[in-house]
Parts: structure tokens; C-alpha cells; sequence
């Protein structure tokens, strides 16, 4: 026998001998890593909502409430703080609902349908932050400069008055700043929710490779 088929009989005989994973063996690291990952979603949402209410509490002193009180803008900061926060909180109770939905799942299919729900509540939130972040400083942008005139302490407002041409230059500056806040802020959940999508769909794939 030549050192060839020696090595192979040998790696063989190497290879029953490794243990060798069954369905339910696969299914359930899949089902664990899956449960972990949504877990680490609704964790890092609550975190993300306790830092956001510190820093909100810390930037609205008296003097910010003044201001915007002074530009009547004070009740619409308010609603807006209320129904974002309520949306919020949905979100959350959403990423807890499919963490105990994943955590007592007992079938590949019914698992592979729990992470693609997860993966559009993912997704859907960074959209509703996204689009209603742009929303809110284009309104509060917009009625600052309207009313900013209210604010300033002097008798001959007219220098302060937005034409036309104002207007567009004040409306292109504006655009770019929030465009490029946005960015960092779609960058910043991409960093943070993207890897943990990433895995889910890994996850999935391995799913449905099992299922064939």
C-alpha cells in the first residue's frame, strides 16, 4: 500500500469518527443564534430610547423652552416629543413581541417567517427615524426663519425678512446640512442594526438550505 491510500483509509477512518450533527442539532444553534440576535436588537432599542430622552432632558433647558416659546413653537416641539415617543415605544414592543415570538418557535418554517417579520420591523423603524427626523427639521427650520423676526430685539425688522432669493439659498444650505446629518444618522444604524440583519439573513439562508 502506497502512502497515498494510506493517508486516505486513515482520514476515512479519521472522519467517522467526528460526531456528526443531526437536523434538530443544526436547527437548534440556528434557533439560539437567531434568539440572541433579536434579543440584542430590543436591547439596543431601549438603550437607544434611554439615551435619546438623557440628551433630550439635557439640551431642553429653561432657555431652550423660551426660545421655542418665543417663536410659538413650544406646544408643537411638545406633541411632536409625545407622538414620537409613543411611536417609539411601539417599535420596542415590537422587537420584544418577535423576540418572544423567535424564543418559542419549534419549527424551521415558522422561524424563517419570525426573522424576515423582524428584519422589516428592523427596517421600518430606520425609515420612520429617517423620514420623520428629515420631517421635523424641515417644519421647525422652516417656522424658525418665519418667525424668527420675534426674537430679535432691534425696530427695523425689514432686514430680517426672507425675499425669494432668500428663501432658495436658506432652502439649498438647509437641504445639504440635514442631507448630510441624515447620512450619518442612516450610517450610524447601518453600523449598528446592519451587522445584526446581516446574521439574521445569514441565519435564514442556512434555514432554507436545511429545509431542501
Amino acid at each position: 500500500m502506497d502512502e497515498l491510500e494510506f493517508l486516505k483509509q486513515n482520514w476515512k477512518k479519521q472522519e467517522e469518527n467526528l460526531p456528526r450533527l443531526s437536523y434538530d442539532d443544526i436547527y437548534s444553534m440556528i434557533w439560539k443564534k437567531s434568539s440572541s440576535i433579536v434579543k440584542w436588537i430590543f436591547v439596543i432599542s431601549i438603550v437607544e430610547l434611554l439615551l435619546s430622552t438623557l440628551f433630550t432632558i439635557f439640551m431642553a433647558d429653561a432657555n431652550y423652552w423660551d426660545q421655542l416659546e418665543q417663536l410659538h413653537l413650544k406646544k408643537v416641539t411638545i406633541i411632536v416629543y409625545v407622538i414620537s415617543y409613543l411611536i417609539t415605544f411601539y417599535f420596542i414592543y415590537c422587537f420584544y413581541r418577535n423576540y418572544k415570538r423567535i424564543s418559542t418557535t419549534d419549527d424551521a418554517a415558522t422561524l424563517m417567517h419570525n426573522i424576515l417579520r423582524t428584519r422589516r420591523t428592523v427596517r421600518t423603524y430606520i425609515a420612520y427615524v429617517l423620514i420623520s427626523t428629515g420631517i421635523y427639521y424641515l417644519v421647525i427650520g422652516y417656522l424658525t426663519v418665519q418667525n424668527h423676526q420675534l426674537i430679535q430685539d432691534i425696530e427695523n425688522t425689514s432686514k430680517y425678512t426672507f425675499d425669494a432669493m432668500d428663501w432658495v439659498k436658506f432652502t439649498v444650505v438647509f437641504s445639504i446640512i440635514l442631507a448630510v446629518f441624515l447620512l450619518a444618522l442612516w450610517l450610524f444604524y447601518r453600523l449598528i442594526y446592519g451587522i445584526l440583519l446581516r446574521r439574521l439573513k445569514k441565519n435564514y439562508r442556512e434555514l432554507k438550505r436545511l429545509e431542501i
